[in-house]
């Protein structure tokens, strides 16, 4: 039924200002206000998704948002740079000192470090391994 469909997503933020200088300045993605208020951003090759402002939000307990990367380490290295701070998890899912993820060798995982943004949505570099 929707299989032929076009989609896009959207998550809401505690404050849109905030969002836009996070998503524009710190990750360095194009940014656009919309009449209706909220943002679009741009990322070369997909559809834009939107931020929305929501008075009452509450961050998600998951990764709203994923970032294919290939070199996972000069990404993380550049946003510790911008003031980013890295979540860190215990096993199976055990971040270094860095916040990266480094699944065993034996194991098929992408590597991963999670972030947030200024609502606390949680964030996330990927680099697949093979």
């Amino acid at each position: 039924m929707l299989g032929n469909t076009t989609v896009f997503y959207s998550f809401s933020t505690n404050d849109i200002a905030k969002s836009k200088d996070f998503y524009e300045d710190i990750l360095g993605l194009k940014v656009i206000a919309d009449e209706m208020g909220m943002l679009q951003i741009h990322i070369e090759g997909n559809k834009p998704f939107m931020i929305y402002s929501k008075e009452n939000h509450t961050p998600a307990t998951f990764t709203v948002l994923n970032f294919e990367v290939t070199d996972i380490e000069e990404k993380v290295d550049a946003l510790i740079a911008k003031g980013i701070i890295f979540e860190q998890y215990p096993a199976p899912m055990k971040t270094d000192e860095k916040g990266i993820c480094w699944p065993p060798e034996d194991e098929n995982w992408p590597i991963i470090a999670w972030f947030k943004d200024p609502a606390g949505n949680i964030l996330s570099l990927i680099e697949e391994r093979y």
